[in-house]
């Protein structure tokens, strides 16, 4: 565990985290500090207590929003998923078909072929036209 220094609202906060994860918690807290600037810039002082318990509302909302729009995201993703494998069964449907009509096709062609060898009685190395 690795401890760290952060700021926020001009104080100094000794906080513990994972080894590896000092930026990111110094991220985390400029991010919460710019919001009580921010708010302190708009609303001036209405207390310490209220900037932070605004500037927390603040973050939570934008979590959820993006943890609803994670969820929405998700829930595309599924369909698209389902189509593509949909899709995917329909071309495969289609290429046996496919595959199907021309060994057929190319069977018939074969007893046409064989057809006019045998009623053509002349040499079977000459094309008949």
């Amino acid at each position: 565990m690795s401890e760290v220094t952060v700021t926020i609202n001009s104080r100094q906060f000794r906080m513990a985290c994972e080894d590896g994860q000092e930026d990111h918690l110094q991220q985390l807290a400029k991010h919460v500090d710019d919001r009580i600037t921010a708010l302190r810039g708009q609303f001036g002082e209405i207390g310490d207590a209220r900037l932070t318990v605004m500037a927390a509302l603040m973050v939570a909302d934008e979590l959820s929003e993006t943890v609803n729009k994670v969820q929405r995201l998700d829930e595309e993703l599924t369909v698209l998923q389902n189509a593509r494998a949909t899709f995917a069964d329909r071309a495969q449907a289609t290429q046996a078909a496919l595959v199907a009509a021309f060994t057929s096709a190319a069977e018939r062609i074969e007893t046409v072929a064989k057809k006019l060898n045998q009623t053509g009685g002349g040499d079977p190395g000459v094309a008949q036209g």
